[in-house]
């Protein structure tokens, strides 16, 4: 059984065979071929958080793949009313076939796995959040900014940031990470990215100058400075983030040719200026609608590999 938690849960090799899938069905969907990969097949949908993207791609994916998506709030099961986590996945890893979790706590998320029968999938964590970063990758590999890039990430030491660090370390490119002082990224997760990039030869730098971070790079990206569930540190956060805004000074720092990413939702006069998310939207809202096209690539990966 093989689930989707970390991207540090898969090889190179592996990520890229669910990326190879991703483009085939996009260009497929594309032509309106719509091939039932997963003909008949339910993917049970448990949202702690709330989110747009990871419901309507998640949603239509399956449906586009042939199967059916069952939205589930903490409302809707018995979770809201005390039932143990591991019952719960015991109980409905038996009723559908594939089971999407985007929740708060990422060991909410270990335990569902621990106990389903069918494979998991992260749709977001307060640790990590890997299907946005196939998805970036996806709309990088577009662009022509895959091949031994060099990244820039400016803003919250977070979940994406995070995420950012096992892609680097496991694709093995250069990614420079600029962060306020008190936000940097959780030194374990730090620990077991230097570890893989050991192995891929990935350049991981750390620092609080976004200008320098920045700086002739190939694709620069962010993310909200004020996350689901801080919304109680807003004005610390705003004071503390001060000099970080992704402007049109910053990315004149990077490569002419650099792309600037966002998993939205985007904050303008935050963490990006409202000229450079204007300037790039083509490559956001393309960035925005791979989430549809990469999360199938990985839905069909993982259906084939059931028994591995």
């Amino acid at each position: 059984m093989r689930h989707f938690l970390t991207l540090a849960d898969f090889s190179k090799e592996e990520l890229l065979e669910m990326l190879d899938l991703a483009v085939k069905i996009k260009a497929q969907t594309k032509r309106r071929e719509f091939v039932s990969y997963l003909e008949h097949q339910t993917l049970g949908m448990i949202f702690e958080k709330s989110s747009t993207r990871t419901r309507v791609s998640f949603e239509t994916g399956i449906y586009q793949l042939g199967g059916v998506g069952l939205f589930l709030s903490a409302n809707d099961l018995q979770l809201g009313r005390g039932e143990p986590l591991k019952d719960t996945a015991r109980v409905i890893s038996r009723m559908v076939d594939m089971v999407m979790i985007r929740t708060f706590e990422h060991s909410k998320l270990e335990e569902f796995a621990a106990y389903s029968k069918v494979p998991v999938i992260n749709g977001l964590t307060d640790s990590y959040h890997p299907v946005q970063l196939m998805t970036d990758y996806m709309t990088m590999m577009e662009y022509d900014k895959a091949d031994n890039p060099i990244v820039a990430y400016v803003g919250d030491g977070n979940n994406m940031a995070h995420s950012w660090l096992m892609l680097a370390a496991i694709m093995g490119f250069e990614l420079r990470i600029a962060t306020p002082k008190g936000y940097e990224c959780d030194e374990a997760i730090v620990a077991k990215a230097k570890t893989l990039a050991e192995k891929s030869g990935a350049t991981l730098l750390f620092g609080n100058d976004p200008k320098a971070a920045v700086e002739d790079t190939d694709v620069v990206t962010t993310d909200t400075w004020v996350s689901m569930g801080q919304e109680d540190e807003k004005e610390v956060r705003l004071k503390a983030f001060e000099g970080y805004e992704v402007n049109s000074a910053m990315m004149a720092l990077a490569k002419e040719d650099a792309i600037f990413l966002h998993c939205l939702p985007a904050y303008r006069g935050y963490e990006v200026s409202e000229e450079v998310f204007e300037g790039y939207a083509d490559v956001i809202f393309d960035e925005a609608e791979n989430r549809l096209h990469a999360q199938k690539g990985i839905m069909v990966w993982l259906d084939r590999h059931r028994e591995s």
